[in-house]
């Protein structure tokens, strides 16, 4: 979305039109998920990609049409049809996409898109963009879309609607607890029942990764290339080195005891122990479990990482606590070499990041993740 919506102020600057394509319903298997966004700009360029094929293409087919109304449409797809297999889209689902005009000449679309970029920079919960999806309440350069802050403020057109702010702000809790888009159903101050698209606008999740040896150099390219910005920190300088890490958005030379305290570490961070020794291991992993992280794992083998459980309950660490932590880290994937970790490893933060199913540490008898123990 901080893509989607930093193109959007940057076509402002340059006031370029464009629209924008925004997947809002999905039944059964689709190329992209609820809330995929691409901008179609007035020469037949695309920023961003709802999951390509043909419904890609029939979408931006339809934009100049957008465009040129200065009106929204909702373009429905079944991809279950027997002509599906004429097609390139074999997902088997249905899907629609709602396209929207985005003009630069009018003042508040680059404030409403300045005011998402900020809320995901800032990091944690910002609060959600409700997009009013009937055709009749738009108007050419008045999109009945705004954001509400956290504490209930709105911004954009819409957000003097009492009722609207009513019906969303006893919901804003729930739907930011679990990040997904929502279609809602509620009354405007006039009664009427207007479809909203509920997106919840929460704070870029990072990946903070303890250690620079051969695992982290493996683990730090995918995690970007999946859109975690990361930050690496050894406390030997010759691994907490920006060279070996290009795709990082930042490497630190820290000594591990007492570095969570200067670093910001918030309930969107996700937290990687894969230093060179188990006892580094522990002073990073025992600072992280006083965090409110949302994710944390620690690599090693299940002897190692029991060794470590057992001196932290000898601490004053509960199971509690314990369970918290992803470890061995990693989903079971058979993985040997570096970049087989990694990709495991990875491969987990994408499932914790998407909220599905946990596999954490549950304490001592925990089966593993990965194989082997350490190769940092």
């Amino acid at each position: 979305m901080i893509n989607i919506y930093g193109k959007v102020r940057e076509l402002a600057r340059e006031g370029r039109p464009a629209v924008m394509g925004t997947i809002i319903r999905q039944a059964g298997p689709a190329p992209r998920g609820l809330g995929a966004k691409f901008l179609v700009m007035e020469d037949g360029s695309i920023f961003g990609t709802i999951g390509g094929g043909s419904l890609e293409g029939q979408a931006m087919a339809e934009a100049p049409k957008v465009l040129a109304g200065g009106r929204p449409e909702t373009l429905e797809f079944d991809l279950t049809g027997v002509d599906v297999a004429e097609t390139d889209m074999l997902c088997g689902g249905e899907v629609a996409v709602f396209l929207e005009p985005v003009f630069p000449r009018d003042d508040a679309h680059a404030a409403l898109a300045g005011r998402v970029v900020k809320a995901l920079q800032r990091g944690g919960s910002g609060g959600l963009l409700v997009t009013v999806l009937n055709p009749e309440r738009w108007a050419a350069d008045q999109a009945p879309k705004f954001f509400m802050a956290g504490d209930g403020t709105r911004t954009g057109y819409g957000a003097e609607d009492r009722a609207l702010g009513a019906a969303l702000g006893p919901r804003l809790g729930a739907i930011l607890a679990k990040p997904q888009p929502v279609l809602l159903s509620a009354a405007d101050d006039s009664g009427a029942l207007l479809d909203l698209f509920v997106e919840p606008v929460v704070g870029r999740t990072v990946l903070y990764v303890f250690g620079g040896g051969h695992v982290s150099q493996q683990i730090v390219p995918f995690a970007a290339r999946v859109d975690f910005p990361v930050v690496v920190i050894d406390d030997r300088e010759e691994f907490a080195n920006p060279r070996l890490f290009p795709d990082a958005q930042e490497t630190l030379a820290m000594e591990f005891p007492g570095l969570m305290q200067k670093l910001p570490i918030d309930e969107a961070a996700y937290l990687v122990i894969v230093t060179r020794g188990h006892m580094h291991d522990k002073t990073v992993l025992e600072q992280a479990l006083r965090t409110n992280a949302r994710y944390i794992g620690m690599i090693g083998s299940r002897r190692k990482r029991d060794i470590i459980y057992r001196k932290l309950l000898e601490e004053g660490f509960t199971e509690e606590d314990l369970a918290r932590v992803h470890a061995p880290i990693g989903l079971d994937i058979g993985a040997e070499t570096p970049a087989e970790i990694a990709v495991s490893i990875v491969a987990e933060l994408i499932v914790a990041r998407a909220g599905g199913p946990s596999k954490t540490g549950g304490g001592i008898a925990v089966e593993r993740g990965v194989k082997g123990g350490r190769t940092s």
